[in-house]
């Protein structure tokens, strides 16, 4: 069978629950409504819908003193050398807007998306709206021009970032600063004694870190409370059940899965001959090799099956998954086009007793995965 060589979103070989669904969104696109379902743990099927109350407000969740929607937005794609050819910026600006449409108020970005252009379009966007929703960026590397040449953590670096990412972010105050991944040549105390000093400047509301083990993040919160841990974490990355979310339990700070589809692969656009081109990020993502993706095509058909029980699609189910395994748990879908993100937003619709959360994770454990990183590899960029 030849291979079929995939640029960007799956949009050829689609999944027929997701098509459906996928023409029934085109079909509502004049109208954006509020999606009103309410995630949990382990929650009956006759929860109350979160239209019942508050006028439609989203149930929130918090990360450390920040309230957010629980499925927030990824806008690292919107930048382009990813997934996508460059899109075009004025329908990303579009895009942020129609998120905070239905609900969402959690918008992840970063300084080396572009480098530099993913927090120029969310800033553009978040403009009308800024005092409604969480911003999130990230610090961590050295650039030469748009080149990005190595990883810096530097409090005096720190400090000289944050005030290009304000201007580009178009806003007076970070809500949630990471720190992108780890500077092997600076002690955590230092990163989070700079971001310390950033929140007593007033020019950031509160700290983060992203691909640091548990070790790491303790010492990182003993100097400047951590309000949330981002990591990947997925159907098929399940690297931080090892002792990441117990930890973030223990100190009340909250957790923020990236690739939490696994890169439109549990939205089950992909099958165990498809190829990606050479300058699709996704190309040199070990879940999705060809020698991966046979053995991992399994796991998607675990989320096809529950998605037919649950009249969703695999996509819905692999974040409603999420949703469930903790309640400080808000992942970030990525997304450059308008009916993935209304699809995203119907994971809050799917709901899981406890015993189908049993069930589901019986199922899932007795399944192999090929390309999981070691713990080694786990401060990888994105």
């Amino acid at each position: 069978m030849k291979a079929t060589v995939m640029h960007g979103e799956p949009q050829d070989h689609v999944a027929p629950d997701r098509r459906r669904f996928l023409a029934g969104t085109l079909g509502a696109m004049a109208a954006v409504p509020l999606m009103t379902g309410m995630p949990g743990i382990a929650q009956s099927q006759s929860a109350t819908p979160a239209s019942a109350a508050g006028r439609g407000r989203l149930p929130q969740r918090r990360l450390g003193p920040l309230e957010v929607s629980p499925i927030g937005l990824g806008c690292m794609a919107m930048a382009p050398g990813f997934y996508n050819p460059a899109p075009e910026r004025a329908a990303m600006v579009r895009l942020i807007r129609d998120a905070h449409a239905m609900g969402v108020t959690f918008f992840d970005t970063a300084e080396v998306y572009g480098p530099f252009i993913s927090e120029e379009i969310v800033g553009e966007a978040l403009t009308p709206i800024r005092n409604e929703v969480v911003l999130a960026t990230k610090f961590g590397f050295n650039y030469n021009g748009s080149s990005v040449t190595g990883r810096n953590s530097q409090p005096a670096h720190i400090k000289a970032r944050v005030e290009g990412m304000l201007t580009r972010l178009r806003t007076d105050r970070i809500d949630l600063l990471y720190l992108h991944r780890m500077d092997p040549n600076v002690p955590i105390a230092d990163i989070a004694g700079a971001v310390g000093d950033l929140i007593s400047d007033g020019k950031v509301r509160t700290f983060g870190v992203s691909e640091v083990n548990p070790e790491t993040l303790r010492g990182a919160h003993a100097v400047t409370p951590v309000a949330a841990v981002q990591s990947e974490y997925s159907l098929l990355e399940r690297l931080p059940e090892v002792a990441m979310l117990d930890t973030c339990a223990e100190l009340g700070i909250g957790f923020v899965p990236w690739g939490p589809t696994m890169r439109g692969l549990l939205a089950d656009g992909f099958n165990g001959y498809s190829r990606f081109a050479a300058q699709d990020r996704r190309a040199s993502v070990p879940f999705l090799a060809p020698e991966a993706l046979e053995t991992n095509m399994k796991i998607v058909a675990l989320a096809r099956d529950w998605a037919q029980r649950k009249d969703a699609t695999p996509v819905q189910i692999a974040l409603a998954w999420l949703l469930a395994q903790r309640d400080f748990i808000v992942p970030i879908p990525g997304t450059t086009k308008w009916p993935h993100l209304r699809e995203n937003m119907g994971a809050l619709d799917v709901r899981f007793t406890a015993g189908e959360l049993a069930e589901f994770r019986t199922a899932l454990a007795a399944l192999p995965v090929v390309g999981n990183r070691p713990a080694s590899k786990a401060q990888e960029n994105e």
